[in-house]
């Protein structure tokens, strides 16, 4: 009997991931977010070490005109909806959520995971959120960044290959 979900049926409405993950819940709610535009190796092992800290992991996913005012014009490069997508067909990823705003505050401030994860490109005091985790008692934690494993990386590389 196959008891795999289909990826979509992990790409939930903040509505519909509050009533699944928010409080009170049972085991510890991990939460990461990010564009994850083009998805490699650094993000894979990322979130993988990331769902190792807790019973499920909740990714956010910037939508489009979030990350094209982050990283600015011709950002993204893949849609919102094939991110989430890619990400939600990861097994580590228990559940993918897009947020229209520039930061996952509001976000992190209704979900209040028991832990928080950023990469290692973040200091303590970059990561937003952190202070609400705390409030409620939860962890923040940081892990470190793999050197060369970035989509900013990738970019390069593609952009410097000649025609």
């Amino acid at each position: 009997m196959n008891t795999h979900r289909w990826p979509s049926d992990k790409i939930l409405s903040r509505e519909t991931l509050l009533e699944r993950f928010g409080r009170p819940r049972e085991g510890r709610l991990v939460f990461t977010n990010g564009c994850f535009d083009i998805l490699h190796r650094g993000h894979v092992e990322y979130l993988h070490q990331a769902r190792t800290l807790g019973d499920a992991l909740v990714v956010g996913v910037n939508t489009d005109a979030s990350v094209e005012g982050l990283k600015g014009p011709g950002r993204p490069v893949v849609s919102q909806d094939d991110r989430a997508m890619v990400l939600a067909g990861l097994e580590s990823v228990d559940a993918v959520t897009l947020f229209h705003e520039d930061t996952p505050q509001a976000l992190i401030g209704a979900l209040l995971p028991d832990i928080l994860v950023k990469g290692g490109d973040y200091a303590m005091d970059q990561i937003v959120g952190r202070e609400a985790v705390e409030e409620a008692g939860g962890e923040v934690k940081v892990i470190p960044f793999i050197q060369g494993r970035s989509t900013t990386d990738l970019l390069q590389q593609i952009r410097a290959e000649p025609s």
